[in-house]
């Protein structure tokens, strides 16, 4: 790329080709589909996640540029610029939930895929190298962002030696039968000074811009969260003989639990509060026993980490409290925890600007899910972009996004790598 400014400036006439995005999400999305219920099942280290992977290293080497894997199974497509650090990059993911829709985090790898292929095919050399990668296990099959935890650092052998799925299949195990060494996953760490920028495009997977008839919208910051565990251990007892006042019912203490949500959010939440009980297991199961204990998961989010704090000791007083009133005892491990991260202004004002050039409708906002932008962000500047979800619909094969608003998206991913990689020169 020229330092000239008005040669920068010849090249804000390419666009991406929406063709070619949509054969290589449709391609991708034959990885792992069911044909009972039509959803998509590419979870992180199965079989499905690794063909999908091995089709993105054939695309990637397809375009003509750079494809390389590291110990986390990271796969990258890289695009050499004049100088090779520090490096722009570009990402997201491409494994899913079960029984997923066709976009979830795979946009972001094939558009990001598509805006090297129009730099490379343009014959651009940027000023530095652009790495489009695509972490692993973002989806949490073994409780976190496993990828962009190796990538950034944060990722600790512990994690790598007892971290387990929903039925028990462990981390270590997995990744030994897909033939990786799971103890290579921790030399996967960039450091931050290797990192000028990140950017991830993604659908909302919310209503707000579908709503508001909007093409993109510019994350501002990634909300927080903490995902728990949590056990209520009352006394199982017989359904027909045990009179209700001298019950140690647990799963009342867990309705008890679910109804206080709503007045814990009010009091001691903000406007973008959110708490789930996604998941709940009530033992012994049997229909004529009082249940003596349940097991539950609780998730919360919120934007501000002082808010997070705050809905923390909430909600361990409510169950605390409920605990005393029930005769139950409660207990509570702390899955997984994620810090809220904004984005670089820097960059937001980069993606707003790009945005008004190209006359796209667009809005700021907070990203209500967490991304791989949310590990990067701790350490580098990052930053995302959003597209309508139709209907607000995700995790489901019902979820889609207009042709037309994926390109405008990609189009302004593809206007903002031209101009960061410029800027640097610049710098």
């Amino acid at each position: 790329m020229s330092d000239d400014a008005d040669s920068n400036a010849s090249f804000l006439h390419l666009t991406t080709d929406i063709g070619r995005i949509k054969a290589d999400i449709l391609a991708l999305a034959d990885i792992g589909r069911n044909d009972r219920d039509r959803g998509i099942y590419r979870m992180a280290f199965t079989d499905e996640d690794m063909a999908g992977k091995r089709w993105l290293l054939s695309r990637i080497d397809e375009a003509d540029l750079i494809s390389s894997s590291d110990g986390a199974a990271n796969i990258s497509g890289i695009l050499k610029g004049r100088t090779d650090r520090p490096r722009i990059y570009v990402g997201s993911h491409i494994d899913t939930v079960p029984c997923a829709g066709m976009l979830d985090g795979t946009l972001g790898i094939i558009v990001g895929l598509e805006c090297l292929r129009v730099l490379r095919q343009a014959g651009i050399v940027p000023e530095c190298t652009i790495e489009l990668i695509a972490f692993s296990d973002e989806e949490g099959r073994f409780g976190g962002t496993f990828g962009s935890e190796a990538f950034t650092g944060s990722l600790i052998p512990d994690k790598l030696l007892n971290a387990r799925d929903l039925s028990g299949v462990r981390l270590e195990d997995a990744m030994l039968g897909q033939g990786f060494d799971p103890m290579k996953a921790l030399e996967a760490r960039r450091s931050p000074d290797e990192i000028a920028a990140y950017f991830e495009l993604h659908i909302e997977q919310g209503p707000i811009l579908d709503q508001q008839q909007l093409q993109v919208g510019i994350v501002e910051s990634i909300t927080g969260l903490q995902s728990w565990s949590v056990r209520l251990d009352g006394e199982a007892n017989h359904a027909g003989t045990t009179p209700m006042d001298y019950r140690k019912d647990a799963f009342m203490g867990l309705a008890d639990f679910a109804h206080e949500l709503p007045r814990i959010l009010d009091e001691n939440g903000g406007e973008y509060s959110r708490a789930t009980i996604g998941k709940a297991e009530i033992l012994p199961g049997a229909p004529n026993s009082v249940p003596g204990a349940v097991e539950f998961s609780l998730d919360f989010r919120d934007p501000s980490s002082d808010t997070l704090g705050e809905l923390s000791l909430a909600f361990q007083r409510a169950l605390a409290a409920i605990s005393r009133r029930r005769g139950l005892k409660f207990d509570f491990n702390i899955q997984g925890e994620i810090q809220p991260v904004p984005s670089a202004p820097e960059l937001v004002d980069l993606l707003q600007a790009e945005a008004d050039r190209l006359g796209l409708r667009s809005r700021r906002m907070l990203s209500g899910a967490a991304h791989d932008a949310q590990l990067v962000g701790q350490i580098a500047p990052a930053a995302m972009i959003f597209v309508p979800s139709k209907g607000g619909m995700s995790h489901s094969p019902a979820e889609w996004t207009a042709w037309e608003d994926i390109h405008a998206g990609a189009n302004l991913l593809l206007a903002a790598l031209l101009c960061r990689s410029t800027r640097l020169s610049q710098d």
